[in-house]
């Protein structure tokens, strides 16, 4: 700087020796200088005379546009973002004034989540009057239930159909979901976003209380409290169209616009003996395959606590893996077994289907020939007086030799369960299979299996496919006082797998999470656990019982980092039939450093995408075409907003000064060389 304006003192010296006129380029920097001044204290100003205007909503989930074959769901702002006056909306009569009595229409409505339902909501959908929506969470718990998803899940997706089982289809014999409204599947075109702090909630109830309620009978008056909220959806109409358009910028376009993405993840598998992973299993070996999912959906964007209906059964699962692992006669028994926990069931068994594609089409390890039974655990948690119930298919068992089969399956699960505290009861012969994944494999082939769960007809779980299927919901309760350790490692009234409910429901971010993971990986360890499938994948669900399946089943070896991560190199690590993990270990207890180690076991991942895209058949009624809407942004705020009149007012005297301040300038330009111009000093005498 000190050397800039030296430069500038020398040139400005030559000038002014040089002519009379030299003062004038001063003048001129000077005028330059205070305007880039002004320019950049105004865009420093303008962020902070922007938080002085807005107040963000940090802890908001929106609802997000999703795409099938044949239409689309969700919700979405338009492209600037939608705004209107805040409203109240605690009971229904509430609802008055927004679709009637209210004089300052668009209003964005603050819902209470009691009042969050399929009647209320299909009064805002049909009214121009509403611009948005901002539902704030019940608590407690609805009481009478809540579930946005459909009284018969995944319809059209499973074995029964008119050509199978046509009395089962459409779930004309049972109605699994009886308090499903189907909200999830209605397509809104106003913005939805979920209020998750109770503290930003009372924000805008204090900021309505101030400015929005009616005073003595009168109008509120402005500056009245307003909310904005952006969730713009680029994709519309369906997954064939928003896939074909994708499909066209990514042939002809330098820089494509994609507008949706499948939903996908990973299926995770094990083995109890392990297989060549590379290679194919002979035919005349058989395999059990135990299954569950992973997965679980709400109304809005990745908030899918699924207590009730993914985690208690994934959970129990992983548990019976363990101790099947670790029973001392295992190699004496006469088949593999196959523990599998499948991604994306929810939308149409996503998962399961790409595994029985991959099956037929010899791309996996294992074909449909190799399974001699199929087990599979659904939603166990919600027990009445501690009873399982075996589901079985009806129709396949109509074939002799699959009823026997069935009939030896029911028979040593019933045994087994003698003496414990769980006693398993068969639903009857003539009720269908609950949805489930077993369902796909049965459309390929006739195989013996039976789906257990807690509900004999319908779902005991009241709160299916919502936010609110949460560790309450499965009476999941601690002591007040604990931290965080003691948490992780208290055994709950709920189940003896503490350390794993607590991690898949509670928080991810614990200690024993952090040791089992790979250090690159660490930093999917959020606080609140979800379990949606996402279009990014590995989701950490997917990575959590992918490692946490490891760490159960797997067996710690002595290798060297280097040798852990490059296997192929030590001739005895057979890299075909195992898979190894370098993972952080604990806390060394007298320092902050990690003890890592490495862990040998035979835990896989498979694609979780369904066939559709792979056979680019994206109108299929055959597979899920699910796709999820890309966005730009995802953002709510609120602030005052002032009346119409004024707004007109100030706009108007706004361009008042603009015209002003051009004159003003172009008269002063105009002038310059009288107004800037330095009086000759009549002594000097030019040469």
């Amino acid at each position: 700087m000190a050397a800039a304006g030296r430069a500038w003192g020398s040139r400005g010296m030559e000038a002014a020796a040089g002519s009379c006129w030299a003062p004038l380029p001063v003048w001129r920097r000077l005028l330059r200088g205070l305007l880039l001044a002004v320019l950049v204290v105004g865009c420093c100003r303008g962020n902070s005379v922007e938080r002085k205007i807005y107040i963000p909503l940090n802890k908001t989930a929106p609802c997000v546009r999703l795409l099938n074959a044949t239409h689309q769901i969700g919700c979405q702002s338009s492209i600037s973002g939608d705004t209107g006056v805040i409203h109240v909306v605690e009971k229904e009569e509430d609802l008055k004034w927004v679709l009637a009595d209210g004089p300052h229409p668009p209003y964005m409505i603050l819902l209470d989540g009691n009042l969050f339902n399929r009647r209320v909501m299909l009064q805002l959908k049909g009214t121009s009057r509403v611009s948005g929506l901002a539902v704030a969470v019940a608590k407690p718990s609805p009481p009478q239930g809540f579930s946005p998803g459909l009284k018969c899940p995944n319809d059209g997706f499973g074995v029964y159909s008119k050509d199978y089982g046509p009395q089962f289809a459409h779930c004309n014999k049972t109605v699994w979901n009886p308090v499903g409204s189907g909200l999830s599947y209605e397509d809104f075109d106003f913005p939805i976003f979920l209020l998750e702090d109770a503290n930003e909630t009372q924000v805008i109830k204090q900021c309505y209380q101030d400015h929005n309620v009616p005073r003595e009978g009168s109008v509120p008056e402005y500056p009245l409290c307003a909310m904005q909220l952006f969730s713009h959806m680029h994709a519309v109409t369906s997954t064939v169209t928003c896939m074909r358009r994708s499909s066209l910028q990514s042939t002809f376009s330098i820089n494509p616009e994609i507008v949706c993405d499948p939903l996908l993840d990973y299926n995770v598998w094990s083995t109890l003996q392990p297989i060549n992973s590379s290679g194919k299993v002979d035919p005349e070996k058989e395999v059990i395959i135990v299954a569950t999912r992973i997965d679980s959906h709400s109304f809005f964007w990745n908030i899918a606590p699924g207590a009730e209906s993914a985690v208690s059964s994934f959970v129990t699962h992983l548990a019976a893996a363990e101790a099947v692992h670790k029973a001392s006669d295992i190699h004496s028994l006469q088949r593999n077994i196959m523990f599998t926990f499948f991604q994306g069931e929810t939308f149409d068994y996503i998962g399961s289907s790409r595994m029985v594609y991959d099956m037929e089409k010899d791309k996996f390890p294992l074909r449909l020939d190799n399974i001699h039974s199929f087990v599979e655990l659904n939603q166990v948690a919600l027990r009445n007086d501690s009873i399982l119930w075996m589901h079985t298919d009806p129709v396949s068992r109509m074939n002799e030799s699959v009823e026997v089969q069935v009939r030896n399956l029911l028979d040593i699960l019933s045994n087994s369960s003698m003496g414990a505290n769980v006693t398993l009861q068969e639903a009857g012969y003539s009720q269908p299979l609950p949805p489930s994944s077993f369902q796909r494999f049965l459309r390929a082939r006739h195989i013996p299996g039976v789906v257990l769960t807690d509900h004999k007809t319908a779902f005991q779980n009241r709160y299916y496919q919502s936010m609110y299927d949460t560790p309450e919901n499965i009476r999941m309760q601690y002591p007040e006082g604990l931290s965080p350790e003691e948490m992780l490692e208290y055994v709950t009234d709920t189940a003896k797998v503490s350390r794993m409910l607590y991690g898949f429901l509670i928080k991810m971010n614990n200690s024993w999470f952090q040791s089992i993971i790979k250090p690159d990986i660490k930093g999917i360890l959020g606080d609140v656990p979800q379990h949606y499938v996402a279009v990014s994948s590995p989701v950490n669900t997917t990575y959590l019982v992918q490692y946490v399946l490891a760490n159960l089943t797997g067996t710690v070896v002595n290798l060297t980092k280097e040798e852990c991560l490059s296997p192929e190199k030590t001739p005895s690590s057979e890299k075909e039939m195992y898979e190894y993990a370098w993972v952080q270990g604990s806390l060394d207890p007298n320092s902050t450093s990690r003890v890592p180690y490495c862990v040998r076991s035979t835990v896989r991942l498979s694609k979780a995408l369904s066939p559709a895209f792979e056979l680019r058949q994206w109108g299929s009624t055959e597979y899920s075409t699910w796709t999820e809407s890309r966005w730009k942004e995802i953002r709510a705020r609120i602030f005052l907003v002032a009346s119409k009149e004024l707004e007109i007012i100030t706009l108007v005297v706004g361009i008042a000064i603009l015209i002003i301040s051009l004159l003003a300038t172009y008269f002063i330009n105009a002038k310059a060389d009288v107004l800037f111009s330095i009086p000759r000093d009549p002594g000097a005498v030019a040469y």
